[in-house]
């Protein structure tokens, strides 16, 4: 069984995934450092080379390929909820998890960010923060169908937010098993 965080950039996946598979002594795959690897290219080239909708199409593969693995935290791309059959993929071996956080908190923790300006592709043309705003809400539906739980990670230190994650792990049955008890 995995363990797959999603939701909106800069909500915490990595981060969280990060810690989260430290303290249950379980690999950590970032699905987009994993597409680049396999594909050589970052997320923003394939956003600009190929489009969007063909990057969602080497995404779903590698969400695939990442749904058949066992014991891992996965942080999922911000997108990733938007294909339907990601979803379905990821839900036959994973806990989903929702990280969460308001479009003001995402804005601010992007612009100290600096995978942003080399990594993260722009969605749209339009001005950082009202992208985000707009993003945000098409996407929470995608998010809020998707997600087994949630966490909100606003003013939160990433050990708090993995603390809420254990606890939600718990309650759901998720066999932690030789972890710590935090």
């Amino acid at each position: 069984m995995n363990v797959v965080l999603i939701g909106f950039r800069c909500t915490g996946k990595t981060s969280v995934g990060k810690a989260l598979s430290q303290h249950l002594k379980l690999e950590f795959i970032d699905a987009d450092d994993y597409l680049e690897k396999k594909h050589g290219y970052t997320v923003r080239d394939m956003f600009q080379k190929k489009g969007e909708s063909s990057f969602r199409l080497l995404e779903s593969d590698s969400l695939s390929e990442l749904a058949r693995m066992d014991g891992k935290v996965i942080a999922a791309g911000g997108g990733a909820v938007l294909w339907y059959k990601n979803i379905r993929n990821l839900k036959r071996n994973a806990v989903l998890i929702l990280l969460e956080a308001d479009a003001a908190t995402v804005f601010e923790r992007m612009k100290r960010d600096p995978r942003t300006s080399t990594q993260r592709p722009p969605l749209s043309r339009k001005d950082p923060y009202e992208e985000i705003v707009e993003q945000m809400e098409l996407r929470r539906p995608y998010y809020f169908k998707a997600a087994d739980h949630s966490v909100d990670t606003r003013s939160k230190t990433v050990e708090m937010i993995m603390e809420e994650v254990l606890g939600v792990l718990r309650r759901s049955g998720f066999e932690l098993g030789d972890a710590p008890q935090a």
